[in-house]
């Protein structure tokens, strides 16, 4: 905007002509050179012509009076034991009038309330000034002190003081401090959201023991969207989960919980991982197009003591063995959740018995000053000597790597174990299996096989009668509408009996109400009816698994 332009429009201006008056630049240099010694035009001064109001030069000006006029609080003390010798008005205002000549230990009981009396000393022998901010005093308000040394005068005998200027920073303490209260009132929400996001309580699968641990960020860092989760997925499989959605605050917790309802409900379908991730991926960039997950996806079979997973972006699963050496999980890593166009991919890594699997997030393992890859080296090392419980080896992998309450992220881990049994407790866990020809002799043959297991099993009476009818109703429907090859699994964990029938058919079974007349479309609905829990999915060789548990009596 051209101001001298449009000031001549306003009331008492006058445009100037800016070409036609301008002056030289030497003469506009002499105009200000004498507005600067006095020596202006004769009307300069307010007496006359040719006067101006000279300044007063500083030896002139009083310094108790000076002092006096400031709003800070001043004080003069003299000597080791800080004797008062000149408090201000303000001063006086504040804390009340201070005697001459009295020890300031004494009579001045706001300098021990702002802990300044050490600091007086240090200033005194050292002769440097020294400033604190923001002190309370016993009043309520909040003061920032300079304490500021005063040489001797040896002419005249004087002793070297220090001179104290407090300035009254009530009104920005409590600004301040309602920042750091609403700051701390925002991330509890956060923190309180994420944790309750997170499994109240793990699932313990029967043949793992699991433990996880998250560990916010510090007051200095917003709250992630870290989180892990474990499932049941029946016929004593497992599918175990660890994410880290990328953002910070109560926005990445709500997307993290999102994500974490949708891993469970796809999970139910019994998907392989890398479609339960495809799933996901799509999912992530509907709730949110600007917030990108990393996801680890894995499932665990005990009959095949293998970790079937994927990755979305995520850190790679590590697995210890009994022994003590670590293995890296090295399958295809796709892109982040929510990038789309990705076709994710399944890898397997071994879980014998005896051996610790680690899921984490990059929280645990990365660090500004040095590349992730040395982080995850730095985390086989420290597993590879971590033993006992799965939440010892969580806390000992936290030291380990230095997780502590101000860490700069946040921190999720998972530890599985899958247990060597041995002595009684192995005795509690059996499997039995069955190749199935197929032919009208296949259904008694089934059944028989089924009694003497579970006969020799010692299971009741009762519940040898209802796992061999589900047997028989599994088989017998895999016989009609599946194809060979077929094969019946039992097996026996501390707590349940899993019964389960493969064949190379697809079509995955429902359970359907059949009419009066009809001859069939019963077997599924009795197993359901008589077992705890069914289900059925399909298998990596194209075929189905059909299954159904009994809970144990205890």
């Amino acid at each position: 905007m051209n101001f001298t332009r449009w000031s001549a429009r306003l009331p008492g201006t006058q445009r100037r002509a800016a070409r036609d008056d301008r002056s030289p630049v030497p003469a506009a240099r002499a105009e200000y050179a004498q507005a600067d010694t006095g020596s202006g035009p004769p009307d300069s001064g307010p007496d006359g012509p040719g006067t101006r109001p000279a300044a007063p030069a500083l030896e002139d000006l009083s310094a108790r009076d000076i002092l006096g006029q400031l709003p800070a609080l001043v004080a003069l003390v003299h000597g080791p034991d800080h004797r008062i010798a000149y408090v201000n008005d303000a001063y006086t205002a504040a804390f009340g009038p201070r005697p001459c000549g009295a020890p300031a230990a004494e009579a001045m009981p706001e300098l021990t309330e702002l802990s300044l009396l050490p600091l007086m000393d240090q200033v005194l022998r050292s002769g440097t000034p020294r400033t604190v901010k923001s002190r309370k005093a016993g009043s309520g308000n909040s003061y920032t002190v300079t304490c500021t040394p005063v040489r001797r005068d040896e002419d005249k005998g004087h002793e070297s003081g220090v001179l104290v200027y407090a300035a009254d920073v009530t009104d920005h303490a409590e600004a301040a401090e309602r920042l750091r209260t609403s700051e701390s009132r925002h991330r509890e929400t956060a923190v309180t959201l994420q944790r309750s996001l997170l499994p109240q309580e793990l699932e313990q699968p029967d043949d793992l023991r699991i433990a996880a641990t998250y560990q916010p960020g510090g007051t200095d860092a917003a709250v992630g969207g870290d989180w892990y989760d474990v499932i049941t997925l029946g016929a004593g499989r497992t599918a175990l989960v660890i994410g880290d959605v990328m953002g910070r605050g109560v926005r990445a917790a709500a997307v993290m919980g999102q994500l974490r309802t949708a891993v469970r409900a796809y999970a139910r379908l019994d998907l392989p991982p890398h479609e339960v991730l495809q799933l996901l991926d799509g999912l992530a960039a509907e709730i949110d197009a600007s917030q990108i997950a990393t996801c680890a996806y894995a499932v665990h079979d005990p009959n095949e003591g293998l970790l079937v997973y994927s990755s979305a972006g995520h850190l790679p699963i590590l697995v210890r063995d009994e022994d003590g050496m670590v293995h890296r999980a090295e399958g295809p890593t796709g892109p982040p959740l929510g990038t789309g166009g990705w076709i994710h991919t399944s890898g397997t890594i071994a879980l014998p018995p005896g051996s610790t699997a680690v899921l984490y997030t990059d929280g645990l393992v990365e660090r500004r000053s040095e590349d992730i890859d040395e982080g995850v080296a730095a985390l086989e090392r420290a597993l590879s000597g971590a033993k006992g419980a799965p939440q010892v080896v969580c806390d000992r992998l936290m030291r380990a790597l230095n997780i502590t309450a101000e860490h700069d992220d946040d921190v999720a881990v998972l530890v599985v174990q899958h247990p060597a049994r041995t002595g009684a407790t192995a005795e509690l866990f059996h499997n039995a299996s069955l190749d199935l020809l197929g032919g009208i002799e296949a259904a008694p043959r089934a059944r028989a096989f089924a009694t003497g297991v579970l006969t020799s099993w010692r299971f009741p009476t009762e519940l040898c009668d209802l796992g061999v009818l589900a047997a028989g109703e599994l088989v017998a429907n895999s016989l009609q509408h599946g194809t060979p090859p077929m094969r019946l699994g039992l097996r026996r964990t501390d707590r349940r009996l899993i019964i389960e029938v493969t064949d190379g058919d697809d079509h995955l079974p429902r359970r359907r109400r059949a009419e009066p007349g009809d001859e069939a479309g019963r077997g599924i609905s009795i197993v359901a009816s008589i077992a705890t829990s069914w289900g059925s999915r399909r298998t990596p060789g194209g075929g189905k698994a059909v299954w159904c548990e009994f809970s144990l009596p205890q």
